[in-house]
This record gives C-alpha cells, sequence and structure tokens, in this order.
C-alpha cells in the first residue's frame, strides 16, 4: 500500500509517498513559509527537485498544494488520491498516555490535546495537520506516531526528577524523552546489520545533530535517554545548552536582569555549540574555525564529544553493559572525527575504530575494528520509513 507520511511543523510541512511493499520513497517534499508567502520543493522518485511559490495562508492550502502535486500529470506519482491508501503523522510529544503508536479517533485527537502544553509549538500545528488531511482524505486510515512513546519503557528510576513527587502526580513533571522514532529505527536496524535478535542486545543509540540525544536499549526497549521534559536536557547541541546547573541560570539572571522567558531564550536558541564557539550552529563552520586555529570553537567541538562520550559511559553502566554503540542523524552519520573522538574514549570497553572503515559519510557500516568486543556503527536513520511501517501495521 501506498503511505503519505506527514511531518508538520508551526510553518512548515515536510513529506513522503512510501511504498509499502517495497519500501521506495515514490515522491518526497517540503512546504516551507505557511502563512506567510508559501512555497513547496517536491521530488518525485528519480526525477529533479520542482520549486513552486504558492500562497499558502494555512496548512489546509499546503497539504492540498501536496495532494495536488502527488497526483499532477507530469510531476506526480499516482493517477489519483484513491491510491493513498494511509496516512502517517509525526508527533511530538504523547506524554503517558502514548506507549505506542495508536489509531487517529476523535479520542486520541483530545487526548494528545491534553499533551499541548508539553509541546505548545509542536503538537497543535501536527493535530491541525491531522485535521485537514482528515478533510482533505476522508475516510482514508491515520495514524499517529509519537516522538516519545519509544521511551515510554522506561522505569521509574530513570524518568523521575529529584523534585517533590506531586508534580509528577498532579502536573506530569517527569522526562519523557524525544527522537523515539529514530531511536527505535536505528536500534533495530543496528540489530540487523549485526545479525542478531535485538532481545539479545544492549545498544546506546547516538542521535547526533542540531538536535541531539542518546539512547539506552535493552533487549529493544528503551531503559534511559538524554533528553526529558522537553528537548532541551542532555547534550549540548546547535543552540540548546543541554544539561546546566539550575543555580546557574538564577545567578545570570541576576546579573543580566532576565526574565524566565528569556532565560528560556536563552537556553533554547543561543546557547549550545553556537553559544561555545561564537561561531555557528552548524558543526561544519566550527570546525573549520577550529582548523584555521580558532580555540574557542575547538573547544566547543572538545566539550561537546565529551559530554557525549560521558552519556554513553553512564548508559554502559545502567545497562550493566553494551553489545554496540550506533551513530546516526547528521552529525553522526557524517563526521567521522566526532565518532573516533567519542570511541576514543570508549577503549576500556575494548571498542577500537578502524579508520578505514569510519572513512565514509552517511553509509550503513560497522566502524569497529573486527577483534572489538563492542561494536559501533553508523546506521542512517530513517523516520519517515518509520513510520510508514507503524502505520502499516496498525492499518492491517
Amino acid at each position: 500500500m501506498n503511505v503519505l507520511v506527514i511531518n508538520c511543523g508551526s510553518s512548515s510541512l515536510k513529506y513522503q509517498l512510501i511504498d509499502s511493499a517495497s519500501e521506495q520513497v515514490l515522491a518526497k517534499g517540503l512546504c516551507e513559509r505557511i502563512g506567510i508567502d508559501g512555497a513547496i520543493t517536491h521530488q518525485p522518485a528519480g526525477k529533479d527537485k520542482i520549486k513552486i511559490e504558492a500562497a499558502m495562508p494555512t496548512h489546509t492550502e499546503a497539504i492540498a498544494l501536496v495532494l495536488e502535486q502527488l497526483t499532477h500529470p507530469e510531476n506526480g506519482v499516482i493517477k489519483s488520491l484513491d491510491e493513498i491508501a494511509a496516512v502517517g503523522h509525526r508527533m511530538v510529544h504523547g506524554g503517558e498516555k502514548f506507549a505506542c503508536s495508536a489509531l487517529v479517533t476523535d479520542e486520541m485527537i483530545a487526548a494528545v490535546e491534553s499533551c499541548n502544553a508539553f509541546a505548545p509549538l509542536h503538537n497543535p500545528a501536527t493535530l491541525i495537520g491531522i485535521n485537514v488531511c482528515r478533510e482533505l482524505l476522508p475516510g482514508k486510515p491515520m495514524v499517529g506516531v509519537f516522538d516519545t512513546a519509544f521511551h515510554q519503557t522506561m522505569p521509574k528510576k530513570a524518568f523521575l526528577y529529584g523534585l517533590p513527587y506531586e508534580y509528577y502526580e498532579k502536573h506530569g513533571v517527569r522526562r519523557y524523552g524525544f527522537h523515539g522514532t529514530s531511536h527505535k529505527f536505528v536500534a533495530q536496524r543496528t540489530a540487523e546489520i549485526l545479525g542478531k535478535n535485538i532481545e539479545d542486545l544492549k545498544i546506546i543509540v547516538c542521535h547526533l545533530g542540531n538536535g541531539a540525544s542518546i539512547s539506552a536499549v535493552n533487549g529493544g526497549k528503551c531503559v534511559d535517554t538524554s533528553m526529558g521534559l522537553t528537548p532541551l536536557e542532555g547534550l549540548i547541541m546547535g543552540t540548546r545548552s543541554g544539561d546546566v546547573d539550575p543555580g546557574a541560570l538564577e545567578f545570570i539572571a541576576d546579573l543580566e536582569g532576565l526574565s524566565v522567558k528569556e532565560i528560556l531564550t536563552l537556553l533554547n536558541k543561543k546557547s549550545g555549540v553556537l553559544g561555545l564557539s561564537g561561531v555557528s550552529s552548524d558543526f561544519r563552520d566550527i570546525e573549520g574555525a577550529a582548523a584555521e586555529g580558532n580555540e574557542q570553537a575547538a573547544a566547543a567541538l572538545e566539550v561537546f564529544r565529551y559530554r557525549v562520550a560521558k552519556y554513553v559511559g553512564s548508559y554502559v553502566a545502567a545497562m550493566n553493559g553494551v553489545d554496540a554503540i550506533a551513530f546516526t542523524a547528521g552529525l553522526g552519520e557524517n563526521d567521522k572525527v566526532t565518532r573516533a573522538t567519542i570511541c576514543s574514549y570508549l577503549g576500556y570497553l575494548g571498542l577500537e575504530i578502524d579508520p578505514v572503515a569510519n572513512d565514509m559519510r552517511g553509509k550503513e557500516a560497522i566502524i569497529s575494528t573486527q577483534d572489538s568486543k563492542v561494536k559501533a556503527l553508523c546506521v542512517p536513520t530513517n523516520e519517515e520509513l518509520m513510520i510508514c511501517r507503524e502505520t502499516v501495521a496498525l492499518v492491517k
């Protein structure tokens, strides 16, 4: 069956049409600047990208344009919308209500709405996309695939904060984790590459990009992850601070005269490797500056890689061992120096990087030496394919 995968942002919309039988992408694209002037970039399989400027006052017009392009006489890949069997939606936050993907129903939508406070920018946009698809594709089964769902197997010892317990009971304040669809896909693919049953493996997934997170996956289930109530906790990222002493925030707020809102803007948009380096949130720019002798940029890279290695070490302890460490996402898939540097901290595990195998970008590969006790891998993520698979499983 053909599955349309939709990923709605507040002013953007990514999509893919996937043939679930062959798992081939028939077409993909991106709608940008929804609510402003609008443009769609559409790419049928095997053809060049097509960019069309078009008014998109709301997500309704954006999704209508996507469906128009998919069935377009020249740019399309299907003859009619009848060839779309189901729609899978990327959902950011399902709270404790969703430990797995779910069919879209009125009850499901109401449950997601109750989680909007956890993701005020993302959940409402996703729900808009669902409602528009229900309107334009009446009768098509739809599935919500949650970023937080994979991490719902974490035990209380992993997700509780050291705060008064009443805040968890009353308001659901706890660690939820994100990037779950990616972590699940990469963990499963790692087991397949190694030719082993995932239930017999302890895997650490390092999703390293502008947003970054790590998960400990024991027997196919997540037992810990680095992001928390929000995507701000955990690793240093492109513009996010990651873990920081809360007392430092009061100190800065008092000295600089900043409000809570301004402190959160600082932590989310002006910190991370951008704030540390003073150069950019793009690791490629920072690496370039470091290569030219910029000590601040070099320090930012060193701090980031060290933080990743520390989290990996803590998850080895959490699982009492590890069989494989998988690198994924933009940085994890494409930066051989970052992968090698992180693994250089892990020699005590019996892990050694093979420099020849590691000398590549964006490919599936075992990058550790053959005699390494713990295997290191590069595994390109594919969240859209995971959403497609989840959608097919529920629809069938």
